[in-house]
């Protein structure tokens, strides 16, 4: 065993430092890796060497500004991670390698409130099939990440009471399905997980400060602080859906009145077209109306956009981040949707904050959460596991990664 402060365990961290960084972003320079580790090049070159050679890492030519450079980044066949999202009547498996590659993915429509366990038993099964159909062992599997949505107990991995599925409630989705697939899992709510699907992926690469809002059948925000998920004690960070905006308005599912959530939710907003029309429409019906230019389903758009800017513009002169991602079923509505949002932005937020502030769309669109699922996967799993050649770490609710 490696004494503390020995030239060898020195050693040994410097190489899961270095590990760890081209973990987290997927592929580096040999120059990037030495600024985000503070290691010396001459470090980073001998350790990336010890790494190439002991079957970690690979490294491929590239350019930087026109220079020659070598890219560094785990093995693909080094393990995989695999993303569960249960969403609204859906569930989307995907798996991915430790270089951050999507090898498969799929979605399937599903009923996953009415049956917690039969929900992670179908999931359990969906993963083996993709598995399979990937040509992946299922022992390379080194850690799952699960999206649900409502927040997880950041201690217990419990969902909490204003979870979208009251089915669920006090159910440790972590703890159930790795006690099906036998492997490391991790479970967190899926906004977070749609920040950080963005945020790898998608609409805000190179961005270490952002909010990723979803609105669709509920309200929530995953919030990202120097390149980490911001959870807070609890895991509750990020639920702007339960700000009050009318102390006299409509009952919400949490209790409260008024909530963002009661202005904004499709349990909410979808029975007013209902009442004009005979017919309550589905989200996606709402949209595709909307933009082929019905009126009536433009106004329930913009009007929800106008109280979502509302509830962020709170979010942003707290947090002050450099980015806001727009996700979510109503995010499809583009700029029918984005406009009023920026419009209570601008009313509501200080002029400080939206001097810079970027709105947009996220990149993904219903994949974030899945693909952020893997990537909380892949920012779980153990750096000495993966310098050991093995699959390490315990059954628990996400951590913080920052």
């Amino acid at each position: 065993m490696d004494t503390p402060g020995s030239q060898s365990s020195l050693h040994r961290a410097n190489l899961e430092r270095v590990v760890r960084a081209v973990r987290l972003a997927g592929s580096l320079t040999q120059a990037e890796i030495a600024r985000r580790t503070g290691l010396s090049a001459a470090t980073v070159s001998n350790i990336v060497r010890e790494l190439t050679e002991g079957g970690t890492v690979q490294v491929t030519p590239t350019s930087v500004g026109g220079r020659r450079a070598r890219s560094v980044s785990l093995r693909g066949d080094a393990g995989v991670v695999v993303g569960v999202d249960f969403g609204h009547a859906r569930l989307r498996v995907a798996v991915g390698n430790l270089a951050h590659r999507v090898l498969a993915e799929e979605s399937e429509s599903w009923d996953t409130d009415a049956a917690p366990a039969l929900a992670l038993d179908h999931a359990a099964l969906s993963v083996s099939r993709l598995m399979e159909a990937a040509g992946v062992d299922r022992s390379k599997i080194v850690g799952v990440g699960v999206a649900v949505p409502g927040p997880v107990d950041t201690t217990s991995g419990e969902l909490g009471p204003t979870t979208l599925f009251p089915g669920w409630v006090g159910v440790r989705p972590g703890e159930g399905l790795a006690g099906r697939l036998g492997v490391p899992v991790y479970a967190d709510n899926d906004a977070n997980l749609g920040a950080l699907g963005e945020l790898v992926w998608g609409s805000g690469r190179g961005v270490r400060n952002l909010a990723y809002v979803k609105v669709a059948h509920g309200v929530g925000a995953g919030v990202v602080i120097d390149g980490g998920l911001h959870r807070g004690r609890g895991g509750t960070a990020g639920e702007i859906g339960h700000i009050t905006l009318d102390e006299s308005g409509p009952v919400c599912r949490c209790g409260n009145r008024g909530c963002l959530e009661t202005f904004a939710a499709a349990g909410y907003v979808l029975p007013l077209l209902r009442l004009s029309r005979g017919v309550e429409p589905t989200l996606s019906e709402l949209v595709r109306r909307a933009r082929e230019g019905d009126p009536g389903c433009r106004r329930v758009i913009a009007d929800v956009g106008r109280h979502v800017g509302g509830g962020v513009a709170g979010l942003c002169n707290l947090l002050d981040p450099d980015r806001v991602i727009v996700g979510g079923d109503l995010a499809e509505a583009g700029e029918l949707f984005l406009g009023p949002v920026r419009e209570s932005l601008g009313r509501y937020a200080l002029p400080g904050v939206t001097e810079t502030l970027a709105v947009v769309p996220g990149a993904l669109g219903g994949r974030a959460e899945v693909l952020g699922a893997l990537a909380l996967a892949l920012r779980e799993t153990g750096d000495s596991a993966l310098l050991d050649g093995r699959a390490a770490g315990s059954v628990a609710p996400a951590g913080s990664e920052g």
